[in-house]
């Protein structure tokens, strides 16, 4: 990377040594001013992305239509950044790429100096706090579904039969033989779903948590608290890389049982928690998984330390009961006040070492702190069995319900707050009177703080604006306007980013799962032209009528209940050819993007069943390239983005594998069902925590 950038810098250098000054100058004197158009106000004269002016009491609608054109040439930007000639092997330019290789050294760097090899050793699980429930009992808790909707694929560039498939309840397909997809079907509709962090360089099998709706049809109130029984499921998706297709295929490793209401938002801790499956512990510690942190519907903030699925697994014959290791509530040991802030919709755990903190939005606009490590008598209490652990400081962020939590990847003492105020806000944490910055935009859905670049990328809703979609918002650092990544003409559901790619995913209302690349964004970004380029489409899935009758023109209105619209539609996955990105502008894939970009799908009156309502890219260096979704559908699909992997990256890679190895040499010798890689697939579980 280093001789790349020294021959751009060398090519710059002879451009310039061949133009003198003063013919730079008159060349650029010539040059007609651009004329800035009085319907593209949102683009460069919005008001509210302007950080040092005052916000009015009174909000101002943005109803004016902004046209957004990659070919227009932008003059904000004071610095040139030096163009890297060449492409590389995946049909990308250098440039393009040069960022994402310089990424995966950068975030390395990151994670040895501000994560843990091992936190919270207070909090292991404990076969004591399992009991399993019979195929009666488990029933109460499972998805109503028993059925997934019909589905086919059609692989872009992939000559094969399009059969139609129906997967049943945990059912799921093997990797496809040439693009490595799977699918599997969780039962409901998938709100919330997250990765499992493990060390860089670890070995052994890639896990997921995530919540379904048990009913398709189901309908919750965001102003009220409610509780009913619902699954906590854990999938093993097997051992994940970017070089080779996985050999086993997704299974249900355990599901946990609660009766505490459906799941709005989880976060593991974000390391230090996970160990070998390999590692033995005296009777009736288990070896730990992870920390999983889950918020329900009841106001509630549930941490479960979950162990590997083999140490339970061994105890399956015992009849045991449990609970998580820590509760979350608001108020005080005197004076509790879980439920009057509402519910939590989303909340982050303190992304660097100790991991000690964790932050939460409720329904009332309130933001909520706890300290997991303190030993107060006055936050800490233990009732009944059970600990529950209330803030240490709370501030009322918003006027209205609070959509995203999000902390700083680099520092402690930052988060940025986004509400259905319409506003975003930056706080520092130690004065909460008043936030570091305010911004007005649209509702914002979800956000992502990427560790490299000084600001945060928001996912918005489509009610307020005819042009949406994806936006980085500088904090104020830099000091320049904020940047449109991606375009949308429906509303954006989720966002996920990796350090590892600088890359985010991005899946919406109509059932399409887009990846953008995102630019260096140390400078101005909103000089650079073609940023369509860096857009791909990863699938899209498209509802099919099965008479053959295009969706819209159907006679009769649109079929609003599931049972309906699946005896009248099907699910079609377009999937991208994702080995290269080489002539991807001329595939038909990229020109459909192009298109919802401009005009958009959306159909109000339908059930949106190919709706994607969550995307999440894995965190973790073997596994970097892979990124699962999930939506309305209840089917949640796993892609890996192979274009993305470089020698740069597998080089970080093997030398993490290496240095992983060396620390737990003492366990080579671990053979059998308790080697770290012979992690069992055929078997599932439904476990009650209480």
């Amino acid at each position: 990377m280093t001789s790349l950038e020294n021959v751009g810098k060398d090519d710059q250098d002879a451009q310039d040594a061949c133009c003198p000054k003063d013919e730079k100058t008159q060349s650029r004197g010539r040059g007609k001013k651009r004329k800035i158009r009085e319907d593209d106000s949102d683009a460069l004269d919005d008001a509210d992305f302007v950080p040092e002016q005052k916000e009015a009491e009174v909000e101002s609608e943005e109803d004016d239509e902004c046209v957004y054109s990659d070919e227009e040439e932008f003059n904000h930007s004071s610095q040139s950044v030096s163009r890297i000639r060449g492409s590389a092997i995946n049909g990308l330019s250098n440039s393009v790429m040069s960022i994402i290789w310089s990424s995966a050294t950068i975030n390395k760097n990151f994670r040895n100096e501000n994560l843990l090899s091992w936190a919270f050793p207070e909090w292991m699980p404990s076969a004591k706090d399992w009991h399993f429930l019979s195929a009666s009992e488990a029933e109460n808790y499972m998805p109503k579904e028993t059925e997934s909707p019909t589905f086919t694929n059609i692989r872009e560039g992939c000559k094969e039969e399009r059969p139609l498939h129906k997967l049943q309840r945990f059912e799921s397909f093997p990797y496809h033989a040439d693009r490595w997809d799977t699918t599997f079907f969780a039962g409901g509709p998938v709100w919330s779903m997250e990765w499992c962090p493990c060390p860089d360089g670890a070995p052994g099998s890639q896990y997921a948590a995530l919540y379904c709706n048990r009913d398709m049809d189901g309908r919750h109130k965001t102003k009220e608290l409610h509780t009913e029984p619902g699954l906590l499921q854990l999938w093993d998706l097997g051992v994940l890389s970017g070089t080779c297709r996985p050999s086993a295929m997704p299974c249900l490793a355990y599901a946990i049982a609660q009766d505490e209401g459906c799941i709005w938002s989880m976060k593991w801790c974000p390391s230090g928690a996970w160990e070998m499956p390999a590692t033995k512990r005296k009777f009736p510690q288990m070896a730990r998984l992870g920390l999983l942190a889950a918020a329900y519907s009841n106001g509630k903030i549930l941490i479960y330390a979950l162990p590997h699925p083999n140490s339970l697994l061994a105890h399956r014959k015992s009849q045991m009961k449990g609970r998580p290791v820590l509760n979350l509530k608001l108020g005080c040991g005197h004076a509790d006040h879980t439920g009057q802030s509402g519910q939590c919709f989303s909340f982050d755990w303190l992304p660097m070492k100790p991991h000690n903190l964790l932050a939460a939005g409720f329904y009332d606009g309130t933001v909520a702190l706890w300290d997991l490590s303190t030993k107060s008598s006055l936050l800490r209490v233990r009732t009944a069995n059970k600990i529950c652990l209330y803030p240490y400081h709370c501030f009322l962020a918003h006027d209205d319900v609070i959509r995203t939590v999000n902390w700083c990847r680099a520092s402690s003492d930052l988060i940025a707050t986004a509400g259905d105020d319409r506003m975003i806000k930056m706080w520092d944490l130690r004065k909460t009177h008043d936030p570091v910055s305010t911004f007005r935009r649209y509702l914002t859905t979800e956000a992502a703080w990427p560790v490299r670049w000084s600001g945060i990328l928001l996912a918005q809703e489509c009610c307020y604006a005819t042009q949406n979609g994806i936006h980085f918002i500088e904090s104020g650092f830099v000091g320049y306007r904020p940047h449109f990544v991606a375009p949308r003409k429906s509303t954006i559901w989720s966002i996920s980013f990796s350090d590892w790619l600088n890359t985010c995913v991005t899946g919406d209302n109509i059932g399409e799962l887009i990846m953008c690349l995102l630019i260096d964004l140390s400078v101005n970004p909103n000089g650079i032209k073609r940023t369509a380029d860096r857009r791909f489409p990863v699938y899209r899935a498209e509802m099919v009528c099965f008479n053959s009758v295009p969706m819209g023109n159907a006679a009769g209105p649109e079929p609003t209940h599931h049972r309906d619209v699946v005896k009248k539609y099907y699910l079609c996955f377009h999937d991208t050819d994702m080995r290269n990105f080489k002539s991807a502008r001329d595939k038909p894939s990229f020109k459909h993007m192009r298109d919802t970009e401009i005009k958009g799908e959306v159909n109000f009156g339908q059930m949106p069943l190919n709706a994607l309502y969550k995307v999440r890219l894995n965190p973790n260096l073997g596994a970097s390239t892979w990124v699962l979704s999930a939506g309305q559908s209840g089917l949640v699909r796993a892609h890996c983005l192979r274009p993305l992997n470089s020698p740069v990256l597998n080089k970080v890679e093997q030398e993490s594998a290496a240095q992983f190895a060396a620390m737990f040499q003492s366990q080579e010798g671990v053979t059998g069902d308790n080697s770290a890689t012979s992690v069992q697939h055929s078997t599932t579980g439904t476990v009650k925590v209480f």
